[in-house]
Order: C-alpha cells, then sequence, then structure tokens
C-alpha cells in the first residue's frame, strides 16, 4: 500500500516541505538527503503525482531539447546524459531535431517556439543564423546552450579554438611540419562555429611555427565513414602524403586511421592521427584525443536549467525581492589522453 508524503518525510528523518522538492525537483536538497527520501518513498511504496505537481506549479514537467544530429556519437552521449538527468527529477524530454541546412528549419523555429507545452530548452551543437539566436532569445523560457554559437543564453562550451591549436602543437613537439587537417565543409567561411574555431586553432598554430606554407585544409562529413573517405583522398598519393593529421573529431579520426590501415600505411609509424572528444572507441583504436565528456555535459545542462527554473519560481512569489538569474557560462575542461596514433615521425623534415 502506498503513502503519504507524510510517511515518506517521516520515515526519511525530514520535513514534508523538503520531501516534496527532493521527489519533485523543485528548490534545493542535498544528493545525500534526495537519495535518503527517494529509498523512504521506495520502501512505501509512495509514487509523486506528475499530474499534481504540474496544477500546482503551473508547469508541463517536460524539455524541449534541439539537436544539429541524431546519430553522430557526441550528440547522442549528450542526450542520454540530459535525459538520464531529467528522468530523475520527474521530466519528460522532448526531441526536435533542427539538422543544418534543413528546410524544414523555419518551421520547426516557428511552430516550436511559439507552443507552450515545455518549460525551458536545450539545445545541442545548433550553429543558428542571428535571426535564430534572436527567435530564440526572445523566448521567455530558459535556454541552456551546449556547443554551438548561441550567445547571451545559459551555455556550455570547451575552448574549440584553444584546443585546434594544443592538437596541432602537439604534433609540432613531436616533431611534424607536415600536418593536414581535416574539417567540416565551410569551416572556412563558418569561422563562428565549433569547426571553424578548431580549424583557426589549427592555421595559428602552423603560423607560429613557421608552417603556413604546409598548411592542407580538407573538408569532410563529420562522421567515421566521412573521414575514411577525406583520409582516402588524402592518404593517395606518397609524393604529398602528410606525416600527421588533426581530426576536428574522433570519428573523422577514426575513419583516418581505419583508411589508413587499408592503404597499408602504418600508424603511428607512418602516419600520427589526434581527434577531439574522448569518443568512446577511442581506447579500442589508441586514439590520441582530448576528452570533454559529453554525458557530463548533458547532466550540467540539466543542473542549470532547472535552477533557472526554481529561481524564476522564487523571484514570483508574492515577498521576492529582485532575483532574477544571470547568464552563466561554464568553460567546460579537457583532458588530452596520449595513446598510441601519435608519435615521432620517422625522419625529420
Amino acid at each position: 500500500m502506498s503513502g503519504a508524503i507524510s510517511d515518506v518525510a517521516a520515515l526519511a528523518g525530514v520535513s514534508k516541505a523538503t520531501a516534496s522538492r527532493a521527489l519533485t525537483g523543485r528548490g534545493y536538497v542535498s544528493a545525500e538527503t534526495r537519495e535518503r527520501v527517494v529509498q523512504a518513498a521506495a520502501t512505501i511504496g509512495y509514487v509523486a503525482s506528475p499530474i499534481a505537481a504540474s496544477l500546482s506549479t503551473g508547469r508541463t514537467l517536460a524539455i524541449g531539447v534541439l539537436t544539429s544530429f541524431l546519430n553522430r556519437w557526441y550528440f547522442g552521449e549528450v542526450l542520454e546524459g540530459a535525459e538520464g538527468a531529467l528522468r530523475a527529477r520527474g521530466y519528460d524530454l522532448t526531441l526536435h531535431h533542427l539538422p543544418p541546412d534543413s528546410p524544414e528549419r523555419d518551421r520547426i523555429f516557428d511552430s516550436y517556439l511559439t507552443n507552450k507545452r515545455f518549460d525551458g530548452m536545450i539545445s545541442i551543437g545548433i550553429e543558428a543564423s542571428q535571426d535564430e539566436i534572436a527567435r530564440l532569445l526572445a523566448n521567455p523560457r530558459p535556454l541552456v546552450s551546449i556547443g554551438g554559437n548561441i550567445r547571451g543564453a545559459h551555455s556550455i562550451n570547451i575552448d574549440d579554438q584553444a584546443l585546434g591549436r594544443e592538437a596541432t602543437e602537439h604534433l609540432i613537439t613531436l616533431g611534424h611540419t607536415r600536418i593536414a587537417h581535416i574539417t567540416g565543409h565551410d569551416a572556412e567561411l563558418q569561422t563562428d562555429t565549433v569547426h571553424g574555431r578548431r580549424l583557426a586553432g589549427y592555421l595559428a598554430a602552423m603560423e607560429e611555427a613557421g608552417l603556413t606554407s604546409a598548411v592542407h585544409v580538407l573538408p569532410a562529413v563529420h562522421s567515421l565513414p566521412g573521414g575514411y573517405e577525406a583520409a582516402a583522398q588524402l592518404l593517395r598519393d606518397a609524393r604529398i602524403r602528410p606525416t600527421a593529421v588533426f581530426a576536428s573529431t574522433d570519428e573523422v579520426a577514426i575513419g583516418i586511421v581505419i583508411a589508413a590501415r587499408r592503404l597499408g600505411i602504418t600508424v603511428p609509424a607512418e602516419l600520427s592521427v589526434i581527434g577531439i572528444d574522448g569518443h568512446s572507441y577511442a581506447e579500442m583504436f589508441a586514439l590520441t584525443t582530448f576528452e570533454q565528456e559529453p554525458r557530463a555535459q548533458g547532466r550540467r545542462a540539466v543542473e542549470i536549467l532547472l535552477q533557472d527554473l526554481e529561481d524564476e519560481q522564487r523571484a514570483q512569489a508574492p515577498d521576492a525581492g529582485d532575483s532574477g538569474s544571470s547568464v552563466s557560462e561554464v568553460h567546460w575542461p579537457t583532458r588530452l589522453v596520449i595513446r598510441q596514433t601519435t608519435t615521432r615521425p620517422e625522419s625529420i623534415e
């Protein structure tokens, strides 16, 4: 037989208000207290009613997620982290696919932003136009942007330009001078994008090392097959073949490694490869990469968003002062993991 919230509170040794906050996610509760309350609720079979909670707060208990891709590793990891964190707080996730250059893009923006079936938004890797950014920011619901170029909202970003520079410098430090960069299509034109910034870091490192004349940039689809196809083109002619490649993502980097092996090119003795992401396959392929923990980014985005909703609710209380929340910018840390796809070239040019 299921108990009442007062029974949960008594068993957990907390007040009814604390028990309610722990089970609905409405307000701060320490992780230890939340776990104790959840265990108490499970013990007596208490289930909080999402419908009752939404009626009392005016919330839908749903968060909308805009994502550029559904079939790329990074985006899937962020989604999984966000979905798990939302589910633990009693929220549903409503997913909207917003691929680049989609003819449906305007319709999605118009219909998605005007409906009232969600309390807040999370965007994953959205490279938006100035008009789209203005429309997103004009929406009254809170927004957390992960990656992408949406400034003016809560954001979680890695320093893509610095990583592009550091990845290239790692190869230069090993003694490589013929270093190619495989990046996204139009990265040279779209400078305010993830891959545009990584390209800028590569170019800056090459210029600083006096290697501007050796710059070689090749566009590719950001997927494992895309990396494979670009590498097959890049590596086929031994006379102009680089000794190292900086790939804009790990999926592309893994495609390069596979292409090199099929062409009989030894990695890393004849070709060093470095990527960015910390892909779950990186260890399997012994890939040198910068890890960025996308699943944890998804969880952190949920924390920021729900805190914003809580602050908003507190500000609407009759006795509330000026407690408007400020925009938070999280500069996500990364970590260089050196494995067996990078080494000194066989001969220093």
